[in-house]
């Protein structure tokens, strides 16, 4: 991994850049910065989940969201979800970006999310090639399902998923996704 690969970009609330910092630094600093979530649906419908590895710094073993990631600084945000997608679903499909928020969520392992995350939407092509290291599982979700099961078994799912769920349904709904 280079350099880059390592670092996030730290941005204001209006998503302005201020520079980068290390990745791990800036999480278990609360540092604000700039990230991204994709949400890929099939056909039907239903959302791709991952289920994220045992091995990673924080959340392991919860189901979220298709994919995660930071951008690199100069890196755009459709092109690093790109990217991200690619190297951790195995997955080539083109995204849309649907709309952003901020949020902050502290870790029982000191860690702590602060991010203006930039959610994006796209088609799922197929099964995916996950990458073992990044992700233990996966599944289809039916979207009413999917919002049961958050409510039901809330410990199961990572922050950021339950914190843009509504906007998630909202989003999907509006393009026709139920």
């Amino acid at each position: 991994m280079t350099d880059n690969e390592e670092h996030v970009v730290l941005v204001n609330e209006q998503d302005e850049a201020l520079g980068t910092m290390d990745k791990l630094q800036a999480h278990r600093d609360g540092l604000l910065h700039r990230a991204f979530s994709v949400f890929l649906f099939d056909e039907q419908g239903k959302l791709l989940l991952q289920r994220r590895a045992e091995g990673k710094y924080h959340s392991p073993g919860l189901w979220t969201n298709t994919c995660c990631g930071h951008p690199r600084q100069g890196e755009e945000i459709v092109q690093a979800a790109k990217r991200r997608l690619s190297e951790e679903m195995g997955i080539d499909t083109e995204l849309q970006q649907r709309f952003q928020f901020l949020y902050r969520a502290e870790f029982g392992n000191g860690m702590i999310e602060h991010e203006v995350d930039h959610v994006l939407f796209g088609l799922a092509p197929g099964p995916p090639e996950a990458d073992p290291t990044e992700v233990q599982d996966w599944t289809y979700a039916d979207l009413h399902d999917l919002d049961a099961d958050l409510r039901e078994r809330p410990e199961h799912y990572t922050t950021w998923l339950h914190r843009c769920w509504p906007m998630i349904l909202e989003h999907a709904e509006a393009i026709g996704i139920r």
